[in-house]
């Protein structure tokens, strides 16, 4: 019987590329789901080599992760034939290995930042780091700004899925207006995850420093599994709703190399993806 879980992970043969894979089959056996690896080739000429490459992977990671784990080669552009292969393969997720900050700048730029944030499906974007095979402690940031509802039913499907703690960090603001604000959110939230019996902890950042790196040094201290964030800009850049300027690729190759989770406003999420 065909499995109905898929989660997609594009394979460059690459040490990334099998911390992800390893971060996909924690994901997709807690479903009795199954791996896809995608490898895409320039020319006619690399399938035979890549094949038996891909091959061999595949058939280690079942039997390392006792998960099904199948691949499919494509020609083309990684960034057409990820969106591609995980519609028709009705992917529930793509889970992508990158090489830091550095390593998304060369190998993917702006376009692959454009990929994830027009994808159907959330994103899972992980460094060299492998999987510690749970999923116990999520940070979800809350700062000022218009996402912070339309990534709570994901978060709080994964969460309760998986059993973990949602741990809440959020802005220190002085503005008084502001601050009414972010608790107007953070109060939101509290109730959201109450009402669904997810468990959560609230934090407060510091008053004074900088928040994105508060918020990534407190997820290494509680050795968090993974961090939430959600896309809101469209075509026009990557998360401004929460960190400016180049805050995206910090948190997504945050130096923890912790495992990001990345999600859009214009996800429809339908609750069994997490349980």
């Amino acid at each position: 019987m065909e499995s109905t879980y898929k989660v997609l992970v594009p394979h460059d043969f690459t040490a990334e590329a099998d911390a992800a894979v390893s971060n996909a089959a924690m994901v997709a056996k807690s479903f009795q789901g199954e791996v896809v690896l995608l490898h895409v080739i320039s020319s006619d000429k690399a399938r035979e080599q890549a094949e038996e490459k891909l091959k061999s992977i595949a058939a280690d990671a079942s039997n390392t992760y006792s998960v099904d784990v199948n691949y499919e080669i494509r020609k083309g552009s990684i960034f057409d034939r990820i969106p591609e292969v995980a519609e028709e393969t009705h992917a529930m997720l793509i889970v992508m290995g990158t090489h830091g900050i550095k390593g998304i700048q060369h190998l993917t730029g702006s376009y692959a930042l454009k990929v994830i944030g027009h994808s159907k499906i959330p994103f899972i974007v992980t460094q060299d780091k492998k999987s510690k095979g749970k999923l116990v402690d999520l940070v979800l940031p809350i700062k000022f700004s218009q996402e912070t509802k339309s990534k709570l039913s994901i978060t709080a499907s994964i969460a309760k899925h998986f059993g973990a703690i949602v741990h809440i960090f959020t802005a220190n603001e002085t503005d008084e207006f502001i601050k009414t604000k972010v608790n107007r959110e953070l109060t939101f939230a509290k109730n959201y995850f109450s009402e669904r019996n997810v468990k959560y902890e609230v934090e407060k950042a510091p008053e004074s420093g900088h928040f994105l790196k508060q918020m990534l040094d407190y997820s290494n201290d509680i050795d968090a599994d993974m961090i939430a964030i959600v896309n809101t800009s469209g075509e026009g850049g990557f998360m401004p709703g929460l960190f400016k300027g180049d805050g995206e690729l910090e948190v997504i190759s945050n130096a923890y190399k912790i495992p990001v989770i990345v999600m859009n406003p214009s996800q429809i999420f339908v609750p069994e993806h997490f349980g």
